[in-house]
C-alpha cells in the first residue's frame, strides 16, 4: 500500500496475511473436527452436536482474532482490536509508534494513554507493517497534532 494522500481516505490497514491465515486454518478446522464427529458411528447425536459446537468455537476465536484493523478517513482513525472499538479525532493522537520487537503499531494519545492498534502488525508482513505505519504516521501529521518521531 503507497503513503495515502487526502485524495485515498477512507483508507484501511489490516495484516492481510495474518487474517487469510487464521480464517483459512478456522474453516479447515471446522471442516475437519466435523467430519469426524459424523463419521464416528458409535456416537449419538448429542456427542455428534458436541462435535460441531467444539469446532464451531475454534472457528469463532479465529474469526475474532482476525478482526482487527485501523480505517483512516477525514474526521479521525478507527480502531477495531479484537473485541473493541474505538473512534478517535485526528487531533488525539499524538504519535504513531512501531519500534523494532513491538508486536504492533501503539497511538500516543492526548489524554495520556496509549492505545495498541492490532490492524498493523509485523508478525508475518514486516515491511508492510512498516510501510502502514509509515502510512498512518504521515496521516496523523498532516490531519493532527502528531509528531514525526518514530
Amino acid at each position: 500500500m503507497s503513503e495515502p494522500t487526502d485524495s485515498v481516505l477512507p483508507v484501511t490497514f489490516r495484516p492481510a496475511r495474518t487474517r487469510v491465515v487464521l480464517l483459512t486454518v478456522g474453516l479447515a478446522m471446522f471442516v475437519v473436527i466435523t467430519a469426524v464427529g459424523l463419521m464416528l458411528e458409535k456416537l449419538g447425536p448429542g456427542e455428534r452436536a458436541s462435535f460441531v459446537f467444539t469446532a464451531a468455537l475454534f472457528l469463532g476465536v479465529l474469526v475474532l482474532l482476525s478482526r482487527p484493523k485501523v480505517i483512516a478517513d477525514d474526521e479521525g482513525v478507527t480502531v477495531v482490536n479484537i473485541t473493541r472499538t474505538r473512534r478517535l479525532a485526528w487531533a488525539e493522537i499524538l504519535k504513531v509508534n512501531l519500534r523494532p520487537g513491538d508486536p504492533w503499531v501503539f497511538l500516543d494519545l492526548s489524554d495520556g494513554t496509549s492505545l495498541p492498534a492490532l490492524g498493523i502488525q509485523p508478525g508475518i508482513a514486516r515491511e508492510s507493517a512498516i510501510r502502514d505505519a509509515r502510512a498512518l504516521r504521515a496521516l496523523a501529521d498532516s490531519h493532527g497534532t502528531g509528531s514525526e518521531t518514530a
